[in-house]
């Protein structure tokens, strides 16, 4: 049994459209890897005018980023060092003080 095409439906359709080339699932695949769609503010898209310069300007950007992110140890402040009182055991603040009396 064949669908017949409803009224309805055709009539929505603009007679400009035309899919009579048109193949299904064309961009499928690409489209499951992902995407990311981002809007630029109007000053920075005329800074950008293609996406390959906006990749290549946040490319430089990331990788000026993993370089300066290097781990500085810096010597610890006199608030930071330990207390070695604090660390001391209760038999050793025995000793330290002496005995009761």
């Amino acid at each position: 049994m064949k669908k017949v095409k409803s009224q309805a439906a055709d009539d929505e359709m603009r007679p400009e459209y035309d899919f009579t080339g048109a193949v299904r699932g064309k961009y499928y695949e690409r489209f499951q890897q992902g995407s990311t769609i981002v809007l630029l503010e109007p000053d920075v898209s005329a800074a950008f005018p293609t996406s390959a310069a906006v990749n290549e300007a946040l490319r430089a950007l990331a990788s000026a980023g993993r370089k300066s992110t290097r781990v500085m140890r810096r010597p610890p402040s006199p608030q930071r060092r330990p207390n070695k009182r604090m660390q001391l055991t209760r038999s050793a603040k025995a000793k330290r003080r002496g005995p009761r009396s």
